[in-house]
C-alpha cells in the first residue's frame, strides 16, 4: 500500500497538470481571438462600381491615416452586397438606404445594421422627349424600378408630381397595384433598376436612381423633376453585420468617410446630384 501512494499522487498531479495546461491554452486562444477582433487593421468594403469608387478611394486614404486599410470590392447590382456581407465575404458595404435594407432583412433574414450615413441621391424623373411635367401626354409610358423599395419610392415621386394617386395609407413599398387614380392613363412599366435608365429612349419618362442615371448617361438637363430632400428616408449608409457593430474598426471606417476631405471629393464627383447626409 505504501508503494502505491506515490503512483496515485503522480497520476493525480499529471491529470491536474494536463487540465491546467488545457485551461491556459483555452484562455490564451480566447484572448488572442479578442485581440485580433479589436485590432482589425484591414477591412473589405462592398460598393457599387462607378462614380462611388472615386469617393471611396478618398475615404480609403483617410482610413490609412488611422491605421485602417480598406479593400474596395465593387458590385454591379443591388442584391449581391448584402449577400456577401451576411456570408462574411466582406466586412461592410455602402450602397443602400434603410427601406431597401428593411425589405432585404424581411425577405432574407440578414443580420445587418446601419453603422453611419453617407449621402442622399434624390431620385428623379428623367425624359429625353419632355422638358416639363405638363408636356407628358395622355397614355405616356413611364418606367420605374421594379425592386420593392425603389418602386415605392418612384411611385411616391409620381404622386408628388400629381401624375397619379396612391391608395390612402400606402407605405414606402407601394406597387402599381396601389395606384387608385391615373388621370393621364400613364402606362407604368416596371423595369430592373439598372435597366430603367438605359430604356429612356423607348419611354416618355423614367424615374431613375441617381447612380443608375449617371451610368445610363443621363444628366441634370434630362431631369424634369425630383423628390423632396427634406425629411427624406432614403439616406444611404455604411452597413455592417450586427455582431460587428461595436468593433473599433467600425468607428474608424465611418469617420474615414464622414470628413471634409471626402465630402469635397463627393461634391466634385456627383456635381450636385447627391448631397452629404451626415
Amino acid at each position: 500500500m505504501t508503494k502505491a501512494l506515490p503512483f496515485a499522487f503522480t497520476r493525480r498531479a499529471g491529470l491536474a497538470t494536463i487540465v491546467g495546461v488545457a485551461a491556459l491554452m483555452s484562455v490564451a486562444a480566447f484572448a488572442s481571438t479578442v485581440a485580433l477582433a479589436a485590432d482589425k487593421t484591414s477591412v473589405k468594403v462592398g460598393i457599387m462600381s462607378g462614380e462611388d469608387e472615386d469617393v471611396w478611394r478618398a475615404a480609403a486614404a483617410e482610413a490609412e491615416k488611422v491605421g485602417l486599410t480598406l479593400e474596395l470590392v465593387t458590385f454591379n447590382d443591388y442584391t449581391q452586397p448584402n449577400e456577401a456581407l451576411e456570408r462574411g465575404e466582406i466586412d461592410a458595404n455602402a450602397f443602400q438606404h434603410k427601406p431597401y435594407l428593411d425589405n432585404q432583412i424581411q425577405q432574407n433574414g440578414y443580420h445587418i445594421v446601419v453603422a453611419g450615413y453617407t449621402g442622399l441621391w434624390p431620385i428623379g424623373l428623367y425624359s429625353k422627349t419632355h422638358t416639363k411635367i405638363a408636356d407628358i401626354k395622355d397614355g405616356a409610358s413611364i418606367g420605374v424600378p421594379n425592386d420593392p423599395s425603389n418602386e415605392g419610392r418612384a411611385l411616391k415621386v409620381l404622386e408628388q408630381l400629381g401624375l397619379i394617386k396612391l391608395a390612402p395609407g400606402t407605405g414606402i413599398l407601394a406597387t402599381v397595384a396601389d395606384v387608385v387614380e391615373n388621370p393621364k392613363n400613364l402606362e407604368i412599366k416596371e423595369l430592373d433598376a439598372g435597366v430603367v435608365g438605359r430604356a429612356i429612349d423607348d419611354l416618355d419618362g423614367a424615374v431613375v436612381n441617381t447612380d443608375w442615371a449617371l451610368k445610363a448617361g443621363l444628366s441634370a438637363k434630362d431631369r424634369i423633376a425630383q423628390e423632396a430632400i427634406t425629411d427624406n428616408p432614403y439616406r444611404n449608409f455604411i452597413a455592417v453585420r450586427e455582431a460587428d457593430a461595436k468593433e473599433p474598426w467600425v468607428v474608424k471606417l465611418v469617420a474615414a468617410y464622414q470628413n471634409p476631405t471626402v465630402k469635397a471629393v463627393f461634391d466634385e464627383v456627383y456635381k450636385g446630384t447627391g448631397v452629404a447626409a451626415y
